[in-house]
């Protein structure tokens, strides 16, 4: 489904691209790789999903925020804090460096940042830009971003894989 915005509005897709290239790689089966054994899944999902994205979206601006480590400014209040979570595993690890390379040659941003989240990146850029008068979807899988629906400012949640999102807005 196509979406128009206004020529004087711009649009704003800004991806979780930590959620989004883990959603990939589970969607995929585990065996696509190139001809030198280089995991390669993530990153189809993710440009075909990224390619379907543009098509609907129509964006203006794009950015891509990522998680940079398990350590932020919450663990050190809450050692334990996302302390279940399994380890990511080396298939996908090995696929980041593509992915940071693929988001170079799109001419996406690829924001990442020492003791913050993805999501921080995503609430900061998201609510300024919203607030500033631009149309801006954050596409992701965690639901956590719904607190941020406001004016201007829609929740793309992934409900389905990669392939079928569900639009939030105020």
């Amino acid at each position: 489904m196509k979406q128009e915005h206004s020529s004087k509005q711009k649009r704003f897709l800004v991806l979780d691209g930590s959620s989004l290239i883990f959603r990939a790689f589970y969607a995929l089966p585990p065996d696509l790789s190139d001809s030198h054994g280089q995991p390669t899944g993530a990153i189809f999902g993710f440009s075909n999903m990224l390619t379907k994205l543009i098509a609907e979206q129509q964006p203006d601006l794009m950015a891509l925020a990522f998680d940079k480590s398990r350590h932020t400014f919450r663990t050190e209040r809450y050692a334990d804090y996302k302390g279940t979570r399994d380890k990511t595993p080396e298939e996908l690890l090995s696929q980041f460096p593509l992915l940071r390379e693929f988001a170079a040659n799109m001419g996406i941003p690829f924001l990442e940042k020492d003791n913050y989240e993805a999501d921080d990146i995503i609430g900061t850029l998201a609510t300024q830009a919203a607030a500033e008068g631009y149309d801006v979807r954050i596409v992701t899988g965690d639901r956590d971003a719904l607190q941020l629906v406001r004016p201007n400012l829609r929740v793309l949640l992934t409900k389905k894989g990669i392939s079928e999102l569900k639009d939030y807005d105020t």
